[in-house]
């Protein structure tokens, strides 16, 4: 309750992320990146998890040019339980603690974006290992030392295609202008995307009297490189009539991870400018 009194007096201070300590999985992409810059300028120590240990460190040299809080970069490679075992046994003895867990994480394959007819078994099984089992796998070893803790925040990242199916007329001419080839939403992406939605409510049932709490993060579209045909016949399915900004997606992030959003659990915090309410 002293919390609460001095948030309803200091109504800002509910958002401060110093003293706590934050892992982002996929902390170099694009969505990655930005979420570990904000949680540093908050005052995050901010654990950058990513399969290069050259981009996480270099990441983590730029975050820590007169930053108020502190990246460090820890490499893994979240298609290996192993690996994944001994990075998060690293993480928390090096930090004696871990107060956020954001299961950012996603891949591609080769053949991402070939259609149902042409996708291999395979890929499909190496995709699923990284955007669902992975996450499993970060909240068993990253968990039980929340459990220790008797506090703790897993913030799940899904997607709108988690959510409702795509629609396929937007994506005719639809590519990628520095990327090459063409767009669409595989059938992987939207399984993936739905079982991490499915994946918070257990969490958020199974560990909410231990303290911990789990939630999503479903962003919408994001603009990264896509051509002035996508962007035009996507945005045409949003009620504001744009894309998002990777930068639209730091609010909500920043009040799943801080105290201000104590009491939310098991929630799915879309953000996609109204898509999903047509």
């Amino acid at each position: 309750m002293t919390n609460l009194v001095k948030f309803a007096k200091e109504p800002l201070s509910m958002f401060d992320m110093k003293d706590k300590v934050v892992v982002v999985t996929g902390g170099t992409g694009i969505l990655g990146s930005t979420y570990c810059e904000c949680l540093v300028n908050a005052g995050a120590t901010v654990i950058i998890a990513d399969l290069s240990q050259e981009k996480c460190d270099a990441l983590a040299l730029k975050l820590n040019d007169n930053s108020p809080g502190l990246a460090k970069p820890y490499a893994v490679d979240l298609s290996s339980e192993e690996s994944i075992k001994s990075w998060a046994e690293n993480i928390v003895h090096e930090n004696t603690k871990i107060d956020v867990l954001i299961n950012n994480a996603a891949t591609k394959s080769k053949n991402f974006f070939k259609p149902i007819e042409e996708f291999s078994l395979d890929e499909w099984n190496f995709i699923l290992n990284v955007n669902v089992t992975a996450i499993f796998l970060t909240a068993k070893y990253i968990g039980k030392q929340m459990l220790k803790q008797g506090t703790g925040s897993i913030i799940n990242v899904s997607s709108i295609y988690g959510v409702v199916g795509p629609d396929q007329s937007i994506y005719d001419g639809s590519y990628y202008e520095d990327l090459g080839g063409a767009i669409n939403t595989p059938l992987i992406y939207s399984t993936s995307k739905g079982a991490v939605i499915a994946m918070t409510k257990y969490l958020a049932t199974y560990w909410g009297a231990k303290g911990i709490r789990t939630n999503t993060l479903t962003p919408g579209g994001v603009f990264s490189g896509q051509n002035d045909i996508f962007i035009e016949k996507y945005s045409k399915r949003v009620p504001l009539n744009r894309m998002a900004d990777t930068n639209e997606m730091l609010g909500a992030l920043l009040f799943l991870a801080s105290d201000a959003s104590t009491y939310v659990n098991g929630q799915n915090l879309i953000i996609d400018g109204g898509l999903t309410a047509w």
